[in-house]
């Protein structure tokens, strides 16, 4: 019958395009001509879907890996009538006292654990075939004849001949081996149990909360300083870390005070790098200048190092390449210029050209005189080719806040220009617009300022500036090591890569 292979675990090869499928025989149609594998394998990886079934036009060799005893195949056999509708639901089948058998009424699960010899249990216990597995494989082979001869297959001979052997039926030898011994390449790859696969995912998370890093690292290192198979340095010895800013390669100490005038300074800056700027007096600051000037380093020149560094200095202020940039033309942004009749207001003009080249709108405030120094001159000459605007009066200056206001209107030694109308009327317009004051080469400490002023710069070296200059920042303006010493200053430039640093008080 074919309910006599219900049970049995076959291999099915279904060709190159199919592959092969092993599974446990479920249910066997002789009218289709169908045979169904439950919890099948799909050439070695389990398949999604618990049963398929096979038509015998698509089997290419069938191969029996096992057959089930005889309370395991009616086990199947009632397993498939509970599922196809046959009475008998639920019940299963066994035997009386008189042998006719009667009708146990005890549920069968179907997830009820099936004993299917393992290959360790092979080795160490002959098998004992019944004579009802003998039957059922005589059937098995003529029925499976009779599906190959209907649908034209030619019936393997290696694989169902009546002299082949399923890994688990071997006829005991008179050599003694014992019957586990001998397995075919099917049983060694397919012959574990495949209720005892797992279902659920590996853990890795809970795996790796297992594996303590810190104790294997410890064992590591006892092992290397038992060993003697560290590379470098001694076993107490740790190696040395640095950062990325910091330089590997042994080098000289810093000298952090480069920088010696002859006198005491009244007040010492430093920079970002911590380098001490000392500050000088005026007077030494103006034989500074004196001396450079008779080398070479002329007022024009020191005029257009001064309006490059103040521009330059301006333009970050103004918001560097975010505010300057061609998408933003709607953005331009205005500064101020308020210049005073003297050095100082030549420098400012002279940064006020640089800025309106930046494309920046500038309005240059300079009050009348009869009579100009020429240094201002040469400056306003190269202010008007720009764009920028030039006004006498307070009253052209813009009556809404601008973007900066650069104040050039103090002077060093003419203290009495404080006293003009127009001086006093310009400081009342700045302190009145609100806009954050930059100051170029603002008088020392003593002297009073109108305009307080947010940032400061200092030319060369600082000089002692007070609360109301704001943050200090140092420009070079090009003055060479050797001027410096010819006037008793011991000199190395704290600028680095930069023209304009920051200093800080000390």
């Amino acid at each position: 019958m074919a309910t006599d292979w219900l049970g049995s675990i076959v291999s099915i090869n279904c060709g190159e395009s199919l592959g092969v499928y092993q599974g446990r025989v479920s249910a066997v149609d002789q009218v289709s001509q169908t045979i169904s594998l439950t919890r099948p394998f799909h050439n070695g990886v389990k398949c999604l879907v618990p049963e398929v079934t096979f038509r015998a036009g698509d089997i290419t060799e069938l191969k029996i890996l096992e057959i089930p005893g005889p309370g395991e195949s009616r086990q199947f056999g009632e397993l498939q009538q509970t599922e196809m509708g046959i009475p008998g639901v639920g019940c299963q089948v066994g035997p009386s006292q008189n042998g006719t058998g009667k009708l146990l009424k005890k549920p069968i699960s179907s997830s009820a654990p099936q004993s299917i010899p393992r290959r360790t249990d092979m080795k160490n216990q002959d098998i004992i075939i019944s004579p009802q597995q003998q039957c059922s494989k005589s059937y098995m082979d003529r029925h499976v004849e009779t599906l190959t001869q209907s649908k034209g297959f030619r019936r393997r001979h290696n694989s169902w001949s009546s002299s082949s052997r399923h890994p688990n039926q071997v006829t005991p030898k008179k050599s003694g081996l014992k019957n586990g011994q001998m397995k075919s390449k099917d049983d060694e790859c397919f012959g574990d149990d495949i209720d005892e696969i797992p279902d659920t995912d590996f853990d890795f998370e809970g795996n790796l909360a297992l594996f303590d890093k810190a104790a294997v690292f410890e064992e590591i290192e006892t092992y290397e300083r038992r060993s003697g198979t560290r590379s470098r340095g001694t076993p107490n010895e740790k190696p040395a870390r640095y950062r990325h800013d910091e330089n590997i390669l042994e080098s000289e100490p810093i000298v952090y005070r480069r920088i010696v005038v002859p006198q005491n300074a009244n007040k010492e800056f430093c920079t970002d790098s911590g380098l001490v700027v000392p500050s000088v007096s005026y007077e030494l600051h103006k034989k500074l200048l004196s001396v450079a000037e008779k080398h070479g380093l002329t007022l024009e020149r020191r005029l257009e190092m001064t309006g490059v560094c103040a521009s330059q200095m301006a333009l970050s202020l103004l918001g560097g390449p975010n505010r300057l940039n061609p998408k933003n033309v709607h953005q331009r942004p205005t500064v101020a210029l308020l210049c005073g009749p003297h050095v100082k207001g030549a420098q400012g003009i002279s940064c006020g050209r640089h800025l309106s080249n930046h494309d920046v709108h500038v309005i240059l405030f300079l009050p009348n005189f009869v009579k100009m120094l020429e240094s201002i001159t040469n400056e306003l000459n190269l202010f008007s080719k720009t764009q920028g605007q030039q006004v006498s009066s307070v009253k052209d200056l813009p009556d809404t806040p601008v973007d900066l206001v650069i104040n050039c209107l103090d002077c060093h030694e003419n203290a009495f220009l404080r006293d003009q109308p127009w001086y006093k009327a310009v400081v009342d317009w700045a302190n009145q617009n609100r806009a954050p004051v930059l100051s170029i080469d603002p008088p020392i400490s003593e002297m009073e300022q109108g305009i307080d002023a947010k940032w400061s710069l200092a030319l060369g070296l600082p000089l002692p500036l007070g609360e109301r200059a704001g943050r200090v920042y140092l420009c070079d303006i090009g003055i060479p090591q050797k001027v410096f010493q010819e006037v008793g200053i011991n000199y190395h430039s704290p600028f680095g890569c930069k023209f304009v640093i920051p200093l800080h008080s000390t």
